[in-house]
């Protein structure tokens, strides 16, 4: 008896769907994988990296981890990030984190939850760089999607420091990072105004970028 049959019977019909569009898909997939783009976000299970932007398998490279963090100590996260930059040759850098992001609320509040409160440690130190951003009247509900916002702005400046991406843009090879943030309420994107094709551009695109996550200026949804 095969463990989880619904699981399996779903990639059957997923699979029969996807061939009746596109008999030859799974012929060409096999053969290659060229996306032009490479996602780093959050494990969450309702962001699902491909199904909100609408694009197919192959069509774009995938690193998730708790609350969308990226730091130079992870050598997974450099690893994948290397893998697409340098031998998929990836044209975007995507950073997305989402609205209403557990580990940004367990960071936020200080909560303990034991081994992941190591890593969300990451996200602790966004919050105390930008407490006084974080500060202004408003609810907590308020104030954990500014974090939400300033964490991902943080992760697009970590991303841009890396030796795999000052390389790339050193030697001319066309690559852009970009920050943005998912509703769950609405599955609507927004940019966060924080991208480049260069250090430079990051880096005068990080400063506005702070200033307007730190504001009322983005909303996490029409109510």
């Amino acid at each position: 008896m095969k463990h989880l049959p619904r699981l399996f019977e779903n990639n059957r019909a997923w699979a029969d769907d996807v061939l009746r569009s596109d008999p030859g898909f799974f012929s060409r997939l096999q053969h290659q994988q060229a996306p032009s783009y490479f996602w780093i976000g959050c494990s969450d299970s309702r962001v699902p990296a491909n199904q909100i932007v609408g694009l197919m398998p192959g069509e774009m490279f995938v690193h998730r981890n708790i609350a969308n963090v990226f730091v130079h100590s992870d050598l997974n996260a450099l690893s994948t990030l290397h893998f697409a930059v340098e031998v998929l040759r990836v044209s975007h850098v995507i950073v997305c984190g989402h609205y209403g992001c557990g580990g940004v609320l367990a960071a936020l509040r200080g909560d303990r939850h034991g081994l992941v409160d190591n890593w969300l440690r990451h996200v602790g130190d966004v919050r105390e760089k930008h407490r006084a951003r974080l500060a202004p009247p408003g609810t907590e509900a308020d104030e954990l999607d500014r974090l939400c916002r300033l964490n991902v702005v943080e992760q697009v400046l970590n991303v841009s420091n890396t030796t795999v991406v000052r390389d790339a843009w050193t030697r001319g090879q066309p690559l852009a990072v970009h920050g943005w943030i998912y509703s769950l309420v609405d599955g609507l994107l927004q940019d966060l105004g924080i991208t480049g094709t260069s250090e430079a551009e990051v880096s005068s695109s990080y400063s506005r970028a702070v200033e307007d996550c730190g504001t009322s200026r983005f909303r996490r949804s029409k109510s």
